[in-house]
């Protein structure tokens, strides 16, 4: 048994200093440092938790919400949002998810019992439920930390209730409590925290390491899908941890920085883990990153325009199928993103320079590859003859012919007006 004051555990929870999981030559330095410190930390004040939670499994009824603060808010389907289809097959695992206008984190655990009544095991999940994703990884240790002790000390809400007490969200009146994928937040050059919300790892690789090793070149088809904001479902099984970073990085790849572009297109949105319990959300979805452990959903094709599953990338939708071919400057974009990304390491490592991390590098790569080919799309369709020809494909970046139908689609979706007058070598 584990013995807890009520106090202790918020020694836990308390936020994570800047460079915390970095050797201590990599923290900010110096005036800039400092400022950017200082506006994260008034941007943080507006990321608070609205509810604090404990699931349990039960072998009569099923996942069910066994407490909650505060006692009145609805938290109808957070039983199998936070403990994810499968999970009794492993020991522990953490859950990003969309509750509504609010997003969630649950941090689960499996312990062995001898109890004929539990069947051998006790299965609980302690979440959160915030605003906004962006800071949810602070209280992570502190989920764990919770969950482990609710599996051995059943029915103790103590910490839980100290916790709630202290961070509980104090949100403005008439709130529509609408959900977005960044923050409305001026925050000036801090791109890291502007541009992408930011979700730290609390393992030592990055995601982003993760993620570029996992899909290998297949990241720029996944760009481009992105980019055309089509609905992405990742499938894999448990643990959906890991699989929930990939969504984060799904929806990095498509920032862009010019003033206008994509205020007319559906906002690329993050909905992290889901359940059969979602598929009416989902119906009227036009743009979407998902994650699932429930292999019906790739039986519901209406729902999805791109299903992965663990490496492999498809689409049931025959005008995107051409999208799936990596074509040459895909792989020149996917070499000089392997080389910076090794110059990065080399200067860290030899050098102790952490003034950029592997996380601003990847964003900054497709953030600047993407405001290439839509500031020149704009400075086409604003000159005396819109017409797109070979050398403006080149010099965004694409390939003139293995790209046509990315730029047909993307001029489409944006609602760019230029004349694409690119010979297809495939048509007399």
């Amino acid at each position: 048994m584990v013995e807890q004051s009520d106090r202790a555990p918020l020694l836990d929870w308390e936020e994570i200093p800047p460079g915390h999981s970095e050797p201590s030559k990599c923290r900010p330095q110096g005036k800039e440092g400092a400022g950017s410190e200082r506006r994260a930390a008034e941007w943080e004040e507006k990321d608070q938790i609205v509810a604090v939670f404990v699931v349990t499994f039960d072998t009569r009824s099923g996942n069910m919400v066994e407490w909650c603060l505060p006692q009145d808010v609805n938290l109808e389907g957070v039983e199998f949002k936070s403990m994810a289809s499968g999970s009794h097959r492993i020991a522990n695992d953490f859950i990003y998810f969309r509750k509504g206008s609010y997003f969630g984190l649950a941090c689960f655990a499996n312990m062995p019992v001898e109890s004929e009544l539990e069947r051998g095991a006790r299965m609980k999940s302690v979440g959160i439920l915030s605003p906004s994703y962006t800071l949810l990884y602070r209280y992570m240790h502190f989920l764990e930390n919770q969950v482990r002790h609710q599996l051995q000390c059943p029915g103790q809400y103590s910490p839980l209730e100290a916790f709630y007490e202290d961070k509980k969200a104090v949100l403005p009146p008439g709130g529509n409590g609408l959900v977005t994928a960044c923050p409305t937040s001026a925050l000036g050059t801090m791109v890291n925290r502007c541009m992408h919300p930011e979700m730290k790892i609390t393992h030592p690789a990055g995601c982003m390491s993760q993620f570029i090793r996992f899909f290998g070149e297949q990241i720029m088809v996944l760009w481009k899908f992105a980019l055309l904001r089509k609905r992405i479902l990742i499938f894999s099984p448990p643990p959906v941890g890991v699989v929930c970073y990939r969504v984060y990085c799904c929806c990095c790849l498509a920032n862009v920085s010019i003033p206008g572009i994509g205020a007319s297109v559906p906002e690329f949105r993050p909905f992290f883990y889901i359940n059969v319990a979602d598929i009416t959300a989902l119906e009227t979805e036009l743009s979407y990153v998902a994650c699932t452990t429930e292999k019906i959903f790739e039986e519901k094709k209406e729902l999805y325009d791109v299903y992965i599953d663990n490496q492999n990338v498809k689409t049931h939708r025959e005008s995107l199928q051409p999208l799936l071919r990596i074509n040459s400057a895909d792989r020149e974009k996917y070499r000089k993103l392997s080389e910076q990304r090794q110059l990065l390491l080399y200067s860290q490592e030899v050098d102790g320079d952490c003034t950029t991390n592997e996380e601003d590098l990847f964003i900054l790569f497709f953030m600047e590859q993407n405001n290439r080919i839509f500031q020149t799309l704009l400075e086409v369709a604003g000159s005396a003859d819109p017409t797109l020809t070979a050398e403006h494909v080149r010099a965004m970046g694409l390939d003139p012919q293995g790209d046509r139908g990315f730029l047909v689609d993307l001029l489409e979706v944006y609602g760019i007006d230029v004349m694409l007058v690119i010979d297809n070598p495939c048509c007399p």
